[in-house]
């Protein structure tokens, strides 16, 4: 019997997941990613195993989708660290990532083909029959993956945001986000904000070597470094109800410049004026690396989400499935990794006539996906952010006893649900 086959669209961290979940369960993949790296968003983050993430982390390396956690953990530039509200993070470099992420997909032998987004949507009732790539290239499969992202629209940035920051996801290089789902004519929706829709990315890079010696020094030991803001200078509290991590919206990153290092230093505030950046102590000669414009906007998030099930199916397609931002207001490359690997791992169920998995919610990982597309039906809720590092989630998750640093705990809750391995086979 011939394999079946599946089309991720979307190479960021949730397509990844998908990618590798899918491949484990005796799929032919092949992965589609509309610019020329992997990660997406990925490219500038960083963050993982932060508060809640831990338990996530852990959950989703019993349930048998360690491989990116190992990959991250394997290129971090620190580890069990802190910095304002959050405890025991991890660090990836942003540098080494793509390549080491890029390297274990080949290795497993999905297909990538890169430079490639899908363009045009086939299909027939409740089933999707191929997508078409920009190049004209057809690809007809069992079972589909949207994991395109909820960014990647400068008509959104210009009209909802400061405009286009020129940001990682390179839009005017390699085109638009370009959704199945929406072709398909699944419901979607769109995060609303007081000041307009959709929300704003919330962290810029700054080159470390336009940077004052000693906090390269600082970042460099202890992998953050805070730095008070001047009483002169305008503390820009307004941009926190802007971003879309949420998690971050605390006073301390508005009172204070706070770096990471990510291989870059990673500004926790969507955007900062240079001239104003430049008037703080020690960032005189600063520059940004990502956005460019980085002194004015950043990129726009949560366009589109598609109504999906607590299996990630896409409400009224049998052989569709979504991951990430594309499936709810879901904040972060944790989150990313663990609703991917579920969406990846159902596509292949369901390719193979079998019933998706829905994670049970005595796991935090089932819990959390369960949660957070209920959420995503009502016009208030789904305005809100959710993410296991912060926010009304993190809050939730630690009132249900969910949240724990200890792993033996963690793989006796998973094992107890029924769960272990259940990523690493059909």
């Amino acid at each position: 019997m011939t394999n079946k086959k599946i089309v991720v669209i979307g190479g960021g961290w949730a397509g990844c997941a998908a990618a590798l979940t899918a491949k484990k369960a005796g799929a032919d993949v092949t992965l589609l990613e509309r610019t020329d790296m992997l990660l997406g968003t990925g490219l500038v983050g960083g963050i993982f195993r932060n508060n809640g993430r831990y338990t996530a982390a852990e959950e989703c390396i019993a349930m048998g989708a360690g491989d990116l956690f190992e990959v991250m953990e394997a290129t971090a530039t620190h580890k069990n660290m802190e910095f304002p509200g959050h405890k025991h993070a991890t660090l990836y470099n942003i540098y080494k990532i793509e390549p080491s992420v890029k390297q274990l997909l080949l290795d497993r032998g999905i297909k990538l083909l890169m430079a490639a987004p899908a363009v045009k949507t086939d299909f027939d009732g409740d089933r999707i029959i191929a997508v078409t790539t920009k190049s004209g290239l057809r690809l007809e499969a069992d079972a589909f993956v949207d994991v395109s992202g909820s960014s990647a629209m400068p008509l959104n940035c210009n009209k909802h945001g400061n405009g286009c920051a020129m940001c990682i996801l390179r839009c005017h290089s390699f085109g638009p986000r370009v959704s199945v789902t929406t072709q398909a004519g699944v419901e979607e929706w769109t995060a609303e904000k007081p000041t307009g829709l959709g929300a704003m990315s919330g962290s810029c890079k700054l080159f470390k070597e336009s940077l004052a010696p000693e906090i390269i020094s600082q970042l460099e030991a202890t992998g953050c470094c805070v730095v008070p803001i001047p009483e002169a200078i305008k503390k820009h509290k307004e941009k926190l109800a802007m971003k879309a991590c949420q998690q971050y919206a605390l006073d301390a990153y508005a009172d204070n410049i706070v770096l990471l290092d990510t291989g870059s230093a990673k500004l926790m505030t969507p955007y900062y004026p240079l001239e104003e950046l430049r008037m703080i102590p020690g960032f005189e000669r600063a520059r940004f690396e990502d956005p460019l414009s980085g002194g004015k906007g950043n990129s726009m998030r949560y366009f589109n989400f598609a109504h999906v099930d607590a299996a990630l199916k896409a409400d009224g397609k049998t052989n569709l499935f979504c991951g990430g931002e594309r499936a709810g207001a879901m904040v972060g490359h944790t989150e990313a990794i663990v609703s991917g690997s579920l969406a990846g791992h159902n596509a292949a169920r369901a390719a193979s006539g079998l019933e998706p998995v829905v994670l049970p919610d005595s796991t935090a990982l089932g819990e959390f996906i369960g949660y957070v597309v209920k959420q995503m039906l009502d016009a208030e809720t789904r305005n809100k952010k959710y993410t296991f590092s912060g926010s009304v989630y993190f809050e939730r998750m630690q009132e249900k006893g969910l949240y724990s640093t200890d792993n033996a705990a963690i793989k006796a809750r998973v094992a107890a649900a029924g769960c272990t391995g259940i990523f690493a086979k059909l």
